[in-house]
């Protein structure tokens, strides 16, 4: 362009605006880039609450950058096992996974606090602690060490205890059972006499029609029906005392994650955090109608007895003393969360419990 037609231009149009028309398409361009991630998740399709968790990442992480930054989810085994998401995150062959942490117990034990510890936090509390408390930020000082950036993007609320073949009415009964069980919880029930086992949620149901497992727990009703496995295994236990509020995480690539623009982060610490909530709320509204199924299904609900809940509090203890003694970060974001539930059960003893006691009470007895 010569001077002369620029200023012609400019004259009916402003400089700055011909200079705004020069600029803003690559300025635009540089700050909204094209990136498209793949998440692989460690569920099936068909349970579609827990699996939809990765879905509502991607649709509102769309949404909120007009479709310049994607993610496309896989379910487990399509592009990768679900039990090896997070090493596939780690060695950067995915971008993104939807998973729990704690499915990867064996490569640290730091990794079960990220989703849930035996007696620890419940859904509302493990928020708490992970959005205005230190857990996000301790839980990445650990994850970065594997190559790994969290953010919650899931919560189950209270799980249930899961399906045994035969009634668990004392600790002599646990003996040598096989179970399917995640996390630490498989440690603390084998100083009981339990064999854990680790199988992913879609091998439950042949394994313990084979006899492979003599229990297995897995989330909750919606989830149990899902899978069907009321019809392999009779009673129905609770409460799940491994799980009492546990996070499902988003996990992205360390590298991928710092190379994102901010407000692109900002953009995918939001998606996680509806996907989180969202969860949550899905999972309240389709347990109630489930249980409901499962009981006229010939499911047969049964508490675990205070005895156990007190052998397997105190076993919990000891290895969390056992695993402090000689892993730094385990020691460290444990003893936090620790401090953390130790104040919010004394506030929640005074306001949720009293409010939802009451409110029990009246439901039993017809009047809501």
């Amino acid at each position: 362009m010569d001077r002369r037609s620029f200023f012609k231009k400019a004259g009916t149009t402003g400089v700055g605006a011909v200079a705004a028309t020069a600029l803003a398409a690559p300025a635009i361009a540089q700050e909204n880039p094209k990136i498209a991630w793949r998440m692989t998740s460690s569920f099936p399709k068909s349970l579609d609450t827990i699996y939809g968790g990765a879905e509502d990442i991607s649709k509102h992480l769309a949404a909120s950058t007009d479709g310049n930054f994607t993610i496309q989810p896989f379910a487990a085994g399509e592009i990768i096992p679900g039990l090896q998401a997070a090493d596939a995150v780690s060695a950067g062959t995915v971008e993104a996974a939807h998973t729990c942490s704690y499915y990867f117990v064996g490569k640290d034990p730091t990794y079960a606090i990220g989703t849930a510890i035996p007696f620890g936090l419940n859904a509302r509390l493990t928020n708490a602690w992970f959005y205005q408390g230190n857990g996000n930020t301790l839980m990445n000082e650990f994850y970065a060490t594997q190559g790994i950036y969290g953010l919650p993007a899931g919560n189950t609320g209270a799980q249930m205890g899961g399906w045994f073949r035969k009634e668990i009415n004392t600790l002599d009964d646990l003996k040598g059972i096989k179970m399917r069980i995640a996390g630490l919880a498989g440690q603390v029930i084998s100083k009981l006499g339990v064999i854990p086992q680790q199988i992913a949620g879609g091998d439950i149901y042949p394994a313990l029609e084979k006899g492979t497992i003599d229990a297995s727990e897995f989330v909750g009703p919606y989830d149990d029906l899902k899978l069907g496995l009321h019809k392999v295994a009779k009673y129905y236990y609770y409460p799940g005392w491994w799980e009492g509020g546990p996070t499902v995480h988003a996990f992205f690539n360390l590298e991928k994650w710092n190379s994102l623009p901010k407000h692109y982060q900002a953009a995918l610490n939001d998606a996680c955090a509806f996907a989180n909530t969202n969860m949550m709320a899905k999972y309240d509204m389709k347990n109630p109608p489930a249980l409901k199924q499962l009981v006229a299904e010939g499911a047969t609900l049964r508490p675990f007895s205070q005895e156990i809940m007190e052998a397997c509090f105190q076993a919990s203890l000891g290895i969390y003393t056992e695993i402090s003694a000689s892993n730094p970060y385990f020691k460290k974001i444990y003893e936090d969360q620790t401090a953390f539930k130790r104040d919010a059960y004394l506030w929640m003893q005074l306001s949720e419990y009293t409010f939802d006691t009451f409110m029990m009470i009246q439901q039993r007895a017809g009047k809501i």
